[in-house]
């Protein structure tokens, strides 16, 4: 309810503020043009020119008059055109932030359509902070747009030689956009940091690991180095676990007790295989088997949940069909 409360009361500021402009609009306007001659002067007949000759003044037909030079326009900055500036910028970026929390809001309902609205918060926020800065340059100040291309060719400049770093993330950001290695919602490696994609913004890529943390990663690196993406837009990713068995274990017993605990999860996603695979490896003098049981999960926020229920289940069957004891589980770690 409080939330509530507060958007209201930013909407009725932000019609306040919008209605004082319209009123400043209307009285001095956001733009300040040359004005035109007086009411007598222009009744006035119009002097001749200084080249012009005096049989050619007398040639002219009655009833018409000579053309006047155009008046130019002519654009500055006015009180009124700040406060719809103020407004549009306002205005902005309550719309973007509602409808970004609107779409988070409405990602969590649906496990088969949270990825597909989250890939479209980027795009919102790009092309509705563009459109922002263009009705404030073309109407809040009315610029004519040659001047919007020279203030804007000027302002590439100055900006490219003093924040080269920012502009290598922005644009690492509109290329992560188009490109697409990895979306909104999809599970990363990205160099040390794994875990799943919360925003793609202009600056840098937010993600969340296992361990609840938020992660900021500038785009600039994100494009500098190999990611690893687990779902590849799909809400189903593949999951495993690994488990290390004394070479004399009984093998077939093994393999299906393992894998008819990944098949009775609640967690699986069946449409897809479930494969055990073992092989032998040697830590410190001994051999051991690793067996790695590979399933899918139906959302991809079941990774842990899914790996936790796979160790306990399986090294739970296992002991209960004599397969392995205490004492061999004990001594199965290879660091011991």
């Amino acid at each position: 309810m409080s939330k509530f409360k507060n958007y209201v009361t930013g909407f009725v500021f932000l019609v306040c503020v919008g209605v004082i402009g319209w009123q400043l609009l209307m009285g001095g306007g956001l733009v300040a043009q040359a004005e035109l001659p007086a009411e007598a002067d222009v009744a006035a007949e119009p002097a001749p020119a200084a080249n012009t000759s005096p049989a050619q003044q007398e040639s002219a037909p009655d009833g018409e008059e000579t053309a006047e030079p155009s008046l130019q326009k002519t654009w500055k900055i006015t009180f009124g055109g700040i406060v719809w500036t103020i407004v549009f910028f306002l205005a902005a970026l309550f719309i973007i932030r509602q409808l970004t929390h609107t779409l988070e809001r409405m990602a969590e309902f649906s496990t088969q359509l949270r990825l597909t609205i989250k890939r479209l918060i980027p795009m919102i926020h790009i092309l509705g902070w563009a459109a922002a800065a263009y009705i404030i340059a073309t109407n809040a100040f009315a610029l004519p747009i040659q001047t919007l291309i020279a203030i804007s060719a000027s302002a590439g400049i100055a900006l490219g030689f003093a924040s080269q770093d920012i502009l290598k993330n922005i644009f690492g950001g509109i290329m992560i956009v188009l490109d697409r290695p990895f979306q909104v919602g999809d599970k990363v490696e990205i160099g040390s940091h794994y875990g799943e994609v919360l925003q793609i913004g202009l600056r840098s890529v937010r993600i969340v690991t296992p361990d609840d943390n938020l992660v900021s990663i500038p785009n600039s690196e994100v494009m500098g180095q190999s990611v690893s993406n687990a779902n590849a837009g799909e809400s189903n990713a593949q999951v495993v676990s690994e488990f290390y068995l004394p070479p004399d274990i009984e093998l077939i017993q093994a393999k299906k007790i393992a894998y008819r605990a990944a098949a009775v999860s609640r967690y699986v996603f069946l449409n897809k295989p479930i494969t055990v695979i073992v092989k032998n490896e040697v830590h410190q003098g001994r051999s051991l088997l690793k067996m790695r049981l590979k399933a899918y999960v139906l959302d991809i926020r079941y990774e842990a949940l899914f790996a936790s229920e796979m160790t306990e289940t399986v090294i739970r069957e296992f002991m209960r069909a004599g397969l392995i004891n205490t004492e061999q589980l004990a001594q199965l770690n290879p660091a011991s």
